[in-house]
């Protein structure tokens, strides 16, 4: 048998048994993906207990979910478009025992390259803790905890695109006193290599907590904390956000200070705003979603340094600026579809304001962003 037939019988039956497990009446790993974003972080997703001493048959098949994001982007600066599948996901979600859930999660486009994103076991020895181990998001940041086809914008804040980290490999603990108190924390500990580097013997670890506040359905406050080691050069972020939704309107706001060891670089300052409101219809489109956005950060570094010789012949390193000050305006609108897919076309336009925009990227100039979003 070739492998490409084997490939496709493998994918089929994978397929089939996500699809009979995600229609099956009352199932168990329904409560894997029914969680809003603003009510739970995505790190606690598959972290509820099954309520049985035994699992049936049926419990122990996954459930398929994907994720396709395709876009235009034309930059009036540059005078040029282009196409762009920004992702391509497909998650696998399951039980092996009432207690014990796992997630793999692979991307086949994610900026046209091939990643493994998370992949994790998760114990759940009593309701509401969970302790994971494996490749998971880091705790931080309300933009950070979403997918992509729950962001708010086809982009993401400076926060988490530019001043935290996403990803990361290692062991985190959460606990949900939702039960009991309007109360959700989680604290972990990780390489700090990101994804891509993971045989690498570590003598430092990047450490993160987040604390979750909501005393209302409609109001949630956090409050995070991350500490990286990029190199030689302890780095230590501080982030508050807090989120409102009444009436169609969501308003949301975040503000993060990241402070470096000794003093070596200037302290780094990010913030993000932004509201949408949204319009309910009765044909075509579910709802259309008005949004504006402003976002900034100020000189930043991401731990690089640079070998410099003084005067007394001996190398010490430099940690300069390396991602510049920049601010963000963006507006745009949104047309969704809820059924039978969650279906998004969203259409952004970006403004960016540089003190000199010879230090910017040509992926963030101004530009029109037109995307479409499918999860299924």
């Amino acid at each position: 048998m070739s492998l490409y037939r084997y490939i496709s019988i493998v994918v089929a039956f994978v397929v089939s048994v996500g699809v009979l497990r995600s229609e099956t009446p009352g199932s168990s790993l329904s409560v894997l993906r029914t969680m809003t974003q603003t009510e739970k972080s995505e790190s606690m997703e598959a972290g509820k207990r099954l309520d049985r001493q035994k699992m049936d048959a049926v419990d122990y098949l996954p459930e398929i979910h994907g994720t396709i994001r395709a876009r235009y982007e034309y930059s009036p600066p540059l005078g040029a478009g282009r196409f762009h599948v920004r992702n391509a996901r497909f998650y696998l979600t399951g039980y092996i025992h009432p207690m014990v859930a796992y997630e793999t999660e692979i991307d086949l486009s994610d900026n046209g390259e091939i990643e493994m994103l998370d992949t994790y076991i998760r114990l759940i020895p009593i309701e509401g803790l969970s302790l994971t181990l494996g490749q998971i998001k880091v705790p931080f940041s309300f933009d950070n905890m979403r997918s992509p086809h729950n962001q708010y914008f086809a982009n993401r804040s400076f926060i988490v695109r530019h001043l935290a980290g996403i990803r990361d490999v290692g062991f985190t603990v959460g606990y949900d006193a939702g039960k009991y108190f309007p109360l959700e924390v989680t604290a972990g500990i990780y390489n700090g290599t990101g994804i891509k580097n993971q045989s690498e013997w570590q003598r430092h670890m990047d450490y993160a907590a987040r604390i979750t506040l909501t005393p209302v359905r409609q109001f949630s406050i956090n409050f995070n904390w991350q500490s990286i080691e990029p190199e030689n050069l302890r780095m230590n972020m501080f982030d508050m956000g807090a989120m409102v939704d009444f009436y169609g309107v969501h308003l949301e706001a975040e503000g993060l200070y990241k402070v470096y060891r000794k003093n070596r670089v200037t302290p780094t300052y990010g913030a993000t705003a932004f509201a949408a409101y949204d319009i309910v219809l009765p044909k075509v489109f579910h709802k259309i979603r008005i949004l504006a956005r402003y976002d900034m950060m100020t000189d930043n570094n991401r731990g690089k340094s640079q070998i410099v010789e003084n005067s007394s012949s001996s190398d010490m390193p430099v940690y300069a600026v390396d991602d510049p000050f920049r601010q963000r305006v963006t507006a745009g609108v949104t047309f969704a579809i809820a059924k039978p897919v969650c279906s998004e076309l969203r259409i952004n336009y970006e403004k960016y304001f540089y003190r000199n925009n010879s230090f910017a990227d040509t992926s963030e100039l101004d530009k029109l962003v037109i995307e479409l979003v499918a999860r299924f």
